[in-house]
């Protein structure tokens, strides 16, 4: 009988959301992503230390160029147990800065390439604010590929495309997060997600205006919103629900369509603003999300300074 997980893969491309290199290693999906939260939690397991000293090293000091050869050293791992792309994300202080975006960018891909990885197998992730949506305008003419995370509302979902960004990751999870706390309930039905809904209109308007920007589902709290997407262009998916998926026989039938009524949308940096700010939802979480990745990158950041620092230190003369 075909598991759940093997019935999707044949509507949409299956992307792990780890930064546990094993974890991809085992599900073999054709993408991963990473972020600041993921690897800060693989980074403290002692099987991953190898890479936290290698960084240090290359660093010699810099704890900025260390968390990149970080990132980008799990993202080459990564690489080696999947057929397609990695995600790596630019530090979320710069999410307001498209030139310091478009720099820290480029060196992330010079590192990769470095490392012998061709930048078509890289997606450089970056917050859908205004500043970080011209900055992916910018990188994808020199062929640096972009991935639009935090995004929450349909602003940014008009914005990223008509900028031709390669990707944009919705987050389904977090939107019915902030949905069920408002309404103060304990669930809010597949039917009425408003997270799904969100990425069901997306994926319509594209399609329907022939935009060649790629829709990836991202952040699910449960199956049932994954589900209820088959036939999204590609769904990124934590480890526990790819082992809840492929546990669970039955046939997966395709729920996204590109049939919609929704008219063609222009938006300057002006319109852009103001559509983004009537969404109180998508304000909230954009800006609580960059805060959130910018608490995890410092802890990771800590992290490294500590070992730097310990690897700088004298050797304590023993006693004869």
């Amino acid at each position: 009988m075909t598991t759940q997980l093997e019935s999707l893969r044949k509507h949409s491309l299956v992307v792990a959301d780890t930064g546990d290199i094993d974890a991809v290693a085992r599900w073999k999906p054709q993408d991963a992503t990473t972020n600041p939260s993921l690897l800060l939690a693989s980074a403290a397991e002692p099987r991953f230390r190898h890479l936290l000293d290698s960084a240090v090293r290359q660093a010699k000091g810099d704890a900025a160029l260390a968390m990149d050869w970080l990132f980008v050293h799990f993202g080459t791992e990564i690489l080696k147990h999947v057929a397609g792309r990695v995600s790596t994300e630019v530090d979320a202080r710069l999410s307001f800065d498209t030139e310091k975006s478009i720099e820290r960018a480029r060196r992330l891909v010079a590192l990769y390439e470095k490392a012998g990885v061709r930048r078509e197998r890289v997606l450089i992730k970056l917050a859908s604010t205004w500043e970080g949506i011209r900055a992916a305008e910018r990188l994808e003419r020199e062929a640096i590929h972009c991935n639009m995370t935090l995004l929450f509302s349909f602003a940014q979902a008009v914005a990223c495309a008509d900028a031709g960004v390669t990707l944009i990751s919705p987050f389904v999870g977090r939107i019915y997060d902030w949905h069920r706390q408002s309404r103060k309930v304990e669930d809010i039905p597949l039917e009425e997600d408003p997270g799904v809904a969100s990425v069901t209109r997306i994926y319509a308007y594209y399609k329907k205006h022939g935009y060649a920007t790629q829709v990836m589902g991202a952040s699910f709290r449960k199956t049932g919103q994954i589900l209820a997407l088959a036939g999204c262009d590609l769904l990124t998916i934590a480890p526990d629900l790819l082992e809840k998926l492929s546990s669970t026989e039955g046939e997966v039938t395709r729920r996204l369509t590109r049939e919609t009524s929704i008219e063609k949308l222009s938006l300057d940096e002006k319109s852009f603003r103001w559509m983004h700010n009537e969404d109180a939802m998508a304000t909230d979480k954009l800006a609580e999300g960059i805060r959130r990745f910018d608490a995890d990158a410092r802890k990771l950041e800590k992290l490294i300074v500590s070992l730097a620092a310990a690897a700088s230190a004298p050797a304590v003369p023993q006693p004869g």
